[in-house]
């Protein structure tokens, strides 16, 4: 019995020491950020569908190159046609050949043919407009990418903020924690004096426990946070950071570009709907192609006695295919008037956005003043109300009371901080005209 207890303290021991060794080490928000732009899940997918898209453009430089092929063609027959075919193809073709019974009731004859094809396309006019269709959606996934990587940034500054907000959200508890220590003791010494009765010993005991609770719910928020930044990063969980100490920061004073990634990849793709469809109205037109090749035939394996040729151009034009084309071309009309719609409308959701986060900048920054002042009143009141409740001139509630307000309103302004830092990371997002 003595040894399983020493095995199950043993095994204890090391539980609590692994999450004792739970790592932590500071992160800078400019590590932050570099360590997402390369790492963030979000960020490989996007660079992959660019990829996807630069190599859909180059099998396009397939419409202008011509095209070998090569091939080797075992067949025998006795067909009478056939026969005397394989002979012409072999350049073997006598005078006997030429006997009626002969050439009714062949033989079977082999033939063994190697050739080479080649195509060269000439003038095809709607595979040029597909070629420069596909030229614009690379360019369009392009800004998509530079847009993603914009949108990773601000979602790493608005984690930062966030796990900033928690440190100093933890630092303000411990401090309110100090206090109601202090004032549960003092409230004990009251108590035993008789100079208060017992409910005000259990109302500061509550107030304590309380405290106490929110402090260790932040503990908890700072690896949560921690966690959501570490995802971001593209990062393993299981790392606390700990941060730069949090500062105003200044607003943009751009207006919203024009040249921003998402609106030039939406232009990029109204122009690759318009290259489609101009490529579906050339495919009206003829087309001019080039071809030739060059085989060798003989009667047995691997022979090449007889040496032929042929070469030649083709003009085509499928002049009509049952209204496919010109079902195709309004399809193609409609796409391209749905994205000018949605173009149009992205540029006005943009612009209410940059309105209503100016105005926000605006309110917050009034917000900020006034929460500071807000402060230092409740501040004072709670020095005032402290020096008297230790004179005995005060009620244990009116100081608890006070504490709890000081607490609530140094909470907020760390918060307005916050708002205020988060809204000018978003008006940079919605400005932004970065290129990576």
């Amino acid at each position: 019995m003595k040894r399983k207890f020493l095995t199950l303290t043993l095994v204890l021991t090391v539980y609590v020491s692994g999450f004792a060794q739970k790592e932590s080490r500071f992160l800078g928000l400019s590590e932050a950020v570099s360590t997402a732009l390369k790492e963030n899940k979000q960020a490989k997918v996007s660079q992959l569908e660019q990829q996807i898209a630069a190599s859909d453009y180059k099998k396009s430089d397939a419409f202008f190159l011509p095209r070998l092929s090569a091939s080797y063609t075992a067949m025998s027959t006795n067909n009478p046609l056939n026969v005397f075919g394989f002979k012409l193809q072999q350049q073997s073709v006598t005078a006997a050949d030429f006997d009626p019974t002969l050439l009714n009731n062949p033989p079977a004859q082999n033939d063994f043919s190697a050739k080479i094809d080649l195509a060269i396309p000439l003038v095809n006019v709607d595979q040029l407009y597909m070629r420069k269709a596909l030229s614009a959606q690379k360019e369009a996934t392009q800004y998509g990418v530079t847009r993603t990587k914009e949108y990773i940034t601000f979602e790493v500054r608005k984690a930062y903020l966030q796990l900033q907000l928690i440190y100093q959200q933890k630092k303000l508890l411990e401090k309110a924690l100090n206090t109601a220590k202090s004032v549960y003791s003092s409230t004990e010494r009251f108590f035993e004096q008789g100079l208060i009765r017992k409910p005000d010993v259990l109302n500061a005991k509550m107030h304590l426990s309380g405290v106490e609770t929110k402090l260790e719910k932040a503990k908890s928020n700072i690896s949560n946070a921690s966690d959501c930044i570490s995802m971001l990063m593209g990062q393993s969980t299981g790392t606390d950071y700990q941060v730069e100490e949090p500062s105003l920061s200044a607003a943009s004073d751009k207006a919203l570009p024009t040249e921003r990634a998402d609106f030039k990849a939406m232009e990029k793709a109204v122009q690759a709907s318009d290259m489609m469809m101009k490529s579906a109205r050339m495919s009206l037109l003829p087309r001019l192609n080039g071809f030739g090749n060059y085989q060798l035939n003989d009667s047995k394996v691997m022979g090449f006695n007889s040496k032929s040729y042929l070469v030649g151009a083709q003009l085509s034009w499928n002049i009509f295919n049952g209204t496919q084309t010109k079902r195709t071309i309004q399809s193609q009309k409609l796409t391209s008037d749905k994205l000018k719609e949605q173009y149009s409308s992205q540029v006005l959701q943009a612009q209410m956005e940059w309105n209503q986060t100016k105005r926000d900048m605006n309110d917050l920054s009034f917000e900020l003043r006034q929460e500071s002042d807000i402060v230092q009143q409740a501040s004072e009141a709670l020095r005032i109300i402290k020096d008297r409740y230790e004179q005995g001139l005060e009620k244990t509630t009116d100081l608890l009371v006070a504490q709890t307000q000081l607490s609530e309103q140094q909470l907020n302004y760390a918060a307005t901080i916050y708002k205020q830092n988060l809204t000018a990371a978003y008006l940079d997002f919605i400005t932004s005209t970065n290129t990576y």
